[in-house]
């Protein structure tokens, strides 16, 4: 499963994500993609709701990627740690390849 962002993941919507993911895993889809390519801000209650989204795949045996980070995103993703903790791609189809 591919999900898109796009514009802000932040307090206003973080929520939207949070629910679509767990909506995903009760419907058994384990392995999920989020395309950042049209993301442009993340706040910490975005990091926070990635990490939830990351551990609740994880915890089902299932695969969370990232790709296509903004520089100023993955900017924030290195200053947080995050680039160690989530698989991330430059793009989709290298993102899509590693589930093979």
């Amino acid at each position: 499963m591919i999900l898109s962002l796009n514009g802000r993941l932040d307090t206003m919507n973080f929520a939207l994500l949070d629910k679509e993911v767990s909506s995903l895993i009760k419907n058994n889809q384990k392995d999920i993609i989020l395309d950042c390519q049209a993301l442009d801000y993340v706040s910490s209650s975005g990091l926070r709701v990635l990490m939830m989204a990351l551990n609740q795949v994880k915890a089902i045996g299932g695969k969370f990627s990232i790709c296509n980070l903004q520089p100023s995103i993955i900017k924030i993703f290195k200053i947080s740690g995050f680039d160690r903790l989530f698989d991330i791609f430059p793009g989709r189809d290298e993102a899509v390849a590693s589930y093979n």
